[in-house]
């Protein structure tokens, strides 16, 4: 999944990067084949080339190796909200078939939750304004729902048409990566379709992995299998969480 969703990052693009996988994701493509990817993350941090992975948006690491530092409030109004980040790459608690996120509550009460989730950040501006969005999340009818108990990061809204009718700038999601395959937005109605399964995963796995009755593309892929570089580029990477070096490491 995360190799996947590497691959996806095409080199010299300005990314807006969330903390998690699409940080691990992100330095993966900047270490394999995007050595001029751009990361911005949302402390401030521009063209960030951290050596190890990031604890949060607020790691020492991301201010020390940035091309600049600027203050949230500039981040977000004059590179994000007017248009200037090329790819939004976010994650999520529940994900929905017409790509809304929910990283609020969890449950039919906002007051009352089952659960309560860490909430919105700068997820909700960076889906709206990225010129496009990147999603990746683990898919399980948990996970994939047909209906979002909040919306706290706007996808589609409920279909084609909505994004322009709210004033959003960016294109919204065009892939989600999961650890089943790839779903990208139907043009007519912008409801997520399977693209690409991932090798040893079958159609029948990845409807039963989702909340929605999911359709499969008529042109329906494999996704390529990890090369030897990329996995050991993405193991030497795990490696160093919390800043711990690679030297030494089998």
């Amino acid at each position: 999944m995360t190799i996947a969703a590497a691959r996806a990052l095409r080199n010299g693009a300005v990314c807006f990067v969330g903390i998690g996988l699409p940080s691990t994701a992100a330095n993966l493509a900047a270490r394999l084949h995007a050595p001029e990817l751009v990361l911005v993350y949302e402390s401030g941090t521009l063209g960030a080339k951290p050596e190890f992975l990031p604890l949060s948006i607020g790691d020492g690491i991301l201010a020390e190796t940035a091309d600049a530092v600027v203050g949230v409030v500039e981040t977000f109004n004059y590179w994000l909200q007017p248009g200037r980040i090329d790819i939004g790459f976010l994650a999520g608690a529940q994900l929905d078939r017409f790509g809304n996120i929910n990283t609020t509550v969890i449950g039919d009460s906002y007051d009352a939750p089952r659960v309560r989730l860490p909430g919105a950040g700068g997820a909700p501006e960076i889906a709206a304004s990225c010129r496009e969005v990147l999603i990746i999340m683990r898919q399980s009818p948990r996970t994939f729902v047909e209906r979002v108990d909040f919306v706290t990061s706007v996808g589609y809204g409920s279909g084609a048409g909505d994004r322009e009718r709210h004033g959003f700038i960016g294109a919204g999601p065009t892939m989600v990566i999961t650890d089943v395959g790839i779903l990208q937005p139907a043009p007519e109605t912008r409801e997520l379709v399977l693209t690409h399964l991932h090798p040893g995963v079958g159609l029948q796995e990845a409807k039963a992995a989702t909340g929605w009755e999911l359709v499969a593309s008529a042109e329906l892929e494999h996704t390529p299998p990890p090369t030897t570089l990329e996995l050991s580029t993405l193991r030497e990477l795990e490696q160093t969480k919390a800043g711990r070096s690679t030297v030494g490491v089998l």
